[in-house]
C-alpha cells in the first residue's frame, strides 16, 4: 500500500464520522491485510499500542488531569485571580490583564488548555462582565490564554512529545517557561490598547480594587498562598530533582486535594468519588488515542513517510528559515483539524529527523510544536478552547473566533519570535 492510499484511507474514516482514535487504529491494520508481506503485521502492530501505553513517563497524564479538575472544583482559580487583581487591578486594563496571569498561573498547575480555560473562564468572565467589559471580549480573551495551558510547565503536550522524541520532559517543561511568559506578554499588551481604545468603568473597577485592597495585602496573601504555593511545589519538585515529571503529578494531586478539603474547604471528601470518574472519562479517550497513534506511527516508518516528507519539504526549500516556515505552516493548518495528542504522536517522528537535519535542537523544536498546535486550541474547526468557552457563555462559536483574532495575531508574533530566536526556549535549559 502506497503512502498516498493510507493517508486517503485515514482521510476517509475522519470524513465519514469515525472517532480518530478508532481511525487511526483500522488504517493502521490495513496495510498488512492488502499485502501479506508487509511488515507491519497486525500482531506487531497491536503489540506496538500496547507497549506504547506501557510507560511510566505516561502515567504523569492522568494525574495531572486529576489535580486540574481538583483545582477547578477546589476555586484555586478565584484565589490566584484576587492576587493579581490585587497588584493590577487599578491600571487600564488591570484586570483583564489578572485573568491572562491566572491562566499562566493556573497552567502550571494543570498543564491542560481546555481546562485553563474552563477553570479560569467561569470565574473571571462573570466578574469582568459584570464590571462592565464586552462579553464577547473577555470569552475571547480567556479562550485564547487558555492556550497558555500547555506551554506553561506542567504540560501535557510535553509529556507526549518527550515520548515520542526521547527527550526529557524536564527539559521541556523548563524550556516552556519562557515562551508562555512572552505570550501572555503579547496577550496583555493588546488587552491594555483594547481598553485604551474602548474605555473601563472606572467607578466599578475602583469599587471591586477597593474592596480587595480594603481588605489589605496580608489578608488577600494569606487567602491565595497556598494556590500560588501549588506550581511551587510541583515544578520545584522537578527541577530540584526530588521528583520526576510522574512523581510530581502524584504530589500535585494530594496536595490540591489536601488544600481544597482542609485548607480552603471548597470540598469534601464526598466529592471525590465523582473526581475520579470525571477524571477517568476524560482520560480514558486520550488513552486510546495514545494507544492508536502508537501503532499508526510504526506503520508510518514502515511505509518510509519520515524520509518522504523530508524529501517533500527539502525539494520546496533547502535552508533553515524556509524549512521551518514551511512546517510552522503546516502545523498550524494541523492544529486546525487535528486534537493535540494524535497530532504530536504522529508527526514527531515525522519533522523531528527533518529539523535535526538543519541543526534545530529538539527541546526547541517540541516548544515551536506545542505552540504552534495550542494556537489550533483557538482555530476552528477543532477550537476546543472555542467550544469550552461557548458552553459557559451560550455566544457562538465564530463569533468568540473572529473577537480572538486580534489576540491569535499576538499569538503569531510570539510564535516567530521563539522560533527564530531558540535562546528564549533553550536560556533555562
Amino acid at each position: 500500500m502506497s503512502l498516498g492510499i493510507f493517508f486517503l484511507l485515514f482521510a476517509l474514516f475522519l470524513v465519514i464520522g469515525l472517532p480518530i482514535g478508532v481511525s487511526m487504529a483500522i488504517t493502521a491494520i490495513l496495510p498488512s491485510l492488502a499485502n501479506s508481506s508487509f511488515a507491519g503485521n497486525p500482531q506487531l502492530i497491536i503489540r506496538s499500542m500496547l507497549s506504547g501505553i506501557d510507560s511510566f513517563p505516561l502515567l504523569a497524564v492522568p494525574m495531572f488531569i486529576i489535580s486540574g479538575i481538583i483545582m477547578a472544583r477546589g476555586k484555586i482559580s478565584e484565589k490566584l485571580f484576587n492576587m493579581f487583581a490585587f497588584f493590577v487591578g487599578k491600571r487600564t486594563a488591570g484586570l483583564p490583564i489578572a485573568a491572562i496571569i491566572t491562566c499562566l498561573f493556573y497552567g502550571a498547575i494543570s498543564g491542560s488548555g481546555p481546562a485553563t480555560t474552563a477553570a479560569v473562564g467561569s470565574m473571571t468572565i462573570p466578574i469582568l462582565v459584570s464590571l462592565g467589559y464586552d462579553k464577547t471580549f473577555v470569552t475571547s480573551m480567556v479562550a485564547v490564554a487558555g492556550g497558555l495551558g500547555v506551554i506553561i510547565p506542567p504540560s501535557i503536550p510535553f509529556i507526549f512529545y518527550g515520548m515520542a522524541s526521547g527527550q526529557s520532559t524536564s527539559s521541556l517543561f523548563i524550556a516552556g517557561v519562557l515562551p508562555g511568559i512572552l505570550i501572555g506578554g503579547f496577550l496583555s499588551v493588546y488587552a491594555y490598547f483594547y481598553c485604551k481604545k474602548k474605555g473601563e468603568d472606572k467607578e466599578k473597577l475602583d469599587s471591586f480594587t477597593g474592596d480587595l485592597r480594603q481588605k489589605g495585602f496580608l489578608v488577600v496573601f494569606k487567602d491565595s498562598f497556598w494556590a500560588l504555593l501549588s506550581p511551587v511545589i510541583i515544578l520545584g519538585s522537578i527541577y530540584s530533582g526530588v521528583a520526576s515529571p510522574t512523581e510530581a503529578a502524584v504530589i500535585s494531586v494530594f496536595y490540591s486535594f489536601f488544600i481544597s478539603v482542609f485548607v480552603y474547604k471548597t470540598m469534601k471528601f464526598s466529592d471525590f468519588p465523582k473526581l475520579i470518574k470525571e477524571s477517568v472519562d476524560s482520560y480514558t479517550p486520550i488513552m486510546f488515542i495514545l494507544a492508536a497513534a502508537m501503532g499508526f506511527a510504526r506503520v508510518l516508518t514502515f511505509l518510509r513517510a519520515p524520509q518522504f516528507f523530508a524529501n517533500a519539504i527539502t525539494s520546496i526549500v533547502s535552508d533553515k528559515i524556509g524549512i521551518l516556515l514551511v512546517i510552522n505552516l503546516f502545523l498550524l493548518f494541523v492544529g486546525m483539524v487535528m486534537d493535540t495528542t494524535p497530532a504530536i504522536l504522529i508527526l514527531t517522528p515525522i519533522l523531528l529527523p527533518i529539523v535535526q537535519q538543519v541543526g534545530v535542537n529538539p527541546i526547541h523544536f517540541g516548544i515551536i510544536m506545542v505552540v504552534n498546535l495550542a494556537i489550533g486550541f483557538v482555530t476552528p474547526p477543532m477550537g476546543v478552547n472555542l467550544f469550552v468557552a461557548s458552553s459557559m457563555t451560550d455566544i457562538p462559536i465564530m463569533k468568540i473566533a473572529k473577537a480572538a483574532a486580534p489576540f491569535m495575531i499576538g499569538f503569531l508574533i510570539s510564535l516567530l519570535v521563539i522560533t527564530f530566536i531558540p535562546q528564549i526556549s533553550l536560556l533555562l535549559v
